[in-house]
């Protein structure tokens, strides 16, 4: 809402606006560009003009609605996944990511699916089991294993804390 708004205030059409992208109808000037940039800044967002780091965005964007805004996560691998849905080669994203983020695509989806487990099991409608067939784990126990080895507690053990926390989205 608030980028429609912001090319509202220029005079300018938007094609679509998906989560970190917008296509506008018109061709914009750089001076347009420049007002599009400064008043994003203001609300705390960031105009991304680098075809590397749109790339790298559009890759987390995908991850992040694909684990904590789909209701099932795709049949196929994740790497099939985003080479599909981004239309490229999945090495290519995976050594783009790791080189720009510090980190693997695999290692940043395995942080992502472990905050949708803490979400799940603060929720509390769902057991284990459950959770582990949503997220595709092999069993509860590779699920348990995962989650310990990142938050260092049992996903038992995290259920019974009275302060549950969660991380936010942004600093996975």
């Amino acid at each position: 809402m608030l980028v429609k708004e912001v090319l509202k205030e220029l005079q300018l059409h938007d094609h679509s606006i998906k989560l970190g992208e917008v296509e506008i109808l018109e061709e914009i000037t750089n001076a347009q560009r420049e007002l599009i940039k400064i008043a994003l800044l203001k609300s705390g967002l960031e105009l991304m003009d680098d075809k590397r780091a749109m790339l790298i965005e559009r890759i987390k964007n995908v991850i992040v609605e694909m684990i904590h805004y789909s209701d099932e996560l795709p049949e196929k691998n994740f790497s099939k996944y985003l080479s599909d849905t981004l239309h490229y080669d999945y090495t290519y994203l995976s050594n783009l990511f790791s080189d720009t983020e510090g980190t693997t695509i695999e290692h940043f989806i395995i942080n992502h699916k472990i905050e949708k487990v803490k979400e799940l099991i603060i929720y509390d409608e769902l057991n284990l089991t459950e959770i582990a067939w949503k997220l595709h784990y092999s069993s509860v126990a590779h699920l348990s294993n995962q989650f310990k080895k990142i938050t260092g507690l049992t996903p038992s053990f995290f259920k019974a804390l009275k302060y549950k926390k969660r991380s936010n989205l942004e600093n996975l």
